[in-house]
């Protein structure tokens, strides 16, 4: 199974950009999407796959911030 979490372009150099997640930065080749820094992207075997608008990146960031928040007060 695949969780599309957005990671936000933070520069690029050629085909490949340096996206974080939340603070754990890792490189994404840009070749298959038109990104730019700043964008949010979807990562997928270190492609870029989709590029969402940062509205939609934030509500699916939240949702997965209320889930670790349902996680966390189960354990």
């Amino acid at each position: 199974m695949c969780l599309a979490v957005p990671a936000e372009v933070k520069s690029i150099d050629g085909h490949m950009a340096t996206v974080d997640y939340g603070g754990v930065k890792r490189q994404a080749n840009i070749s298959l999407v038109e990104a730019k820094v700043g964008d949010f992207v979807i990562v997928h075997a270190g492609y870029a796959i989709q590029v969402m608008d940062r509205e939609e990146a934030e509500k699916t960031l939240d949702l997965f911030r209320q889930l670790l928040e349902v996680e966390d007060a189960g354990a």
